[in-house]
């Protein structure tokens, strides 16, 4: 995007933003903000690395803001920070903000909403058990280590995958099958074959570390299941961006600012990779995952409603809405998304 219409986009989503808020009153001066493991929290790492959060804040006049920056993972975990009222801002799983997206609605002080989509690549199921070639040879022995069950962004697309081997009706038949396990833990169990874990349903750069073992085969690829779309999404409570419209719009800025910086840097953005996740892979490694043609960063939703047409018909979600930008803040609702 060039330089000039960024700008713009910036200025109009501040504007969106500001109608929310009503009279004139001092925003937070602090905000805390969540992100996972994986590459998929990529821009969040550039935009923690770099200080662009409070970078963007100074510029639209809220002076020094401290950030805050926590490690979470799994979607029952981010939603539950988010409800207790202890995360202002989190990188989550996309079925996972739906699920709790549907849950607030009409409850003023749950509801929440989407700042933007996150990240793109693809999951892969890995599994140690040379037995299992497809979803139908997992038996009541295996486990499969996700980050969280039910809601996380793993979870859901099991069940999605469930639903198009067993049938909707079967969505749920692997669920008995799932472990609550970080992705990094999980990388452990599965190449060290000593636990009850024989499958990881994982991001990159786990996905790409199991990989690497012989004794490891994929079971499944996720973009083979629902194409190149948008995985992982931010989000907030909706009544934390209408107290703050400029730290959220300066939030947003700072994530397209970090997306451009990615584009531009494949070798930077590896190094900041490494130096926050603290994940030991080499350099050239992680720039092999950025290049990966499934691996994209931008703030525009793709493919939101397939994730809520599945949930709608598996009855794992309440309230659907319309249309994807229904759950996102205003500035969006110019965006072609989907």
């Amino acid at each position: 995007m060039k330089r000039r219409v960024f700008t713009t986009a910036v200025a109009a989503g501040a504007l969106a933003l500001s109608t929310f808020a009503g009279s004139a009153h001092a925003e937070v001066s602090a905000i805390r903000i969540s992100h996972g493991y994986g590459i998929l929290y990529l821009p969040l790492m550039v935009m923690r690395d770099q200080q662009l959060i409070e970078k963007q804040a100074k510029k639209m006049g809220l002076g020094d803001v401290k950030t805050t920056w926590l490690t979470l993972d799994g979607g029952n975990v981010i939603n539950d920070a988010m409800l207790a009222g202890n995360l202002d801002i989190a990188g989550t799983g996309a079925p996972g903000f739906i699920t709790l997206w549907s849950k607030a609605q009409g409850i003023p002080r749950s509801e929440v909403i989407g700042l933007g989509a996150l990240s793109t690549s693809s999951l892969w199921l890995n599994t140690n058990n040379p037995n299992v070639k497809s979803l139908k040879d997992f038996t009541a022995k295996d486990k499969i280590a996700i980050p969280g069950i039910k809601t996380s962004l793993s979870a859901v697309v099991l069940q999605m995958a469930a639903a198009k081997t067993f049938g909707i009706e079967n969505y749920a038949k692997l669920d008995p099958l799932t472990v609550s396990l970080s992705h990094p833990d999980a990388v452990g169990a599965l190449l060290g074959g000593k636990t009850e874990i024989t499958a990881h349903f994982t991001s990159p750069p786990f996905s790409y570390q199991e990989a690497k073992d012989p004794k490891i085969t994929r079971v499944l690829n996720s973009s083979d299941l629902l194409g190149n779309i948008t995985l992982d999404v931010v989000f907030a409570p909706r009544q934390f961006t209408e107290a703050n419209p400029k730290l959220t719009a300066a939030f947003m800025a700072a994530q397209e600012e970090a997306n451009a910086y990615i584009a531009a840097n494949r070798k930077g953005a590896a190094e900041t990779f490494l130096r926050i996740s603290k994940i030991k892979m080499t350099q050239p490694e992680v720039e092999q995952i950025l290049a990966d043609k499934d691996t994209q960063f931008s703030t525009t939703p793709d493919g939101l409603m397939n994730y809520v047409t599945f949930m709608d018909k598996a009855k794992t979600i309440k309230t659907r809405p319309a249309k994807w930008s229904d759950m996102f803040v205003p500035a969006f609702q110019t965006r072609k998304g989907s």
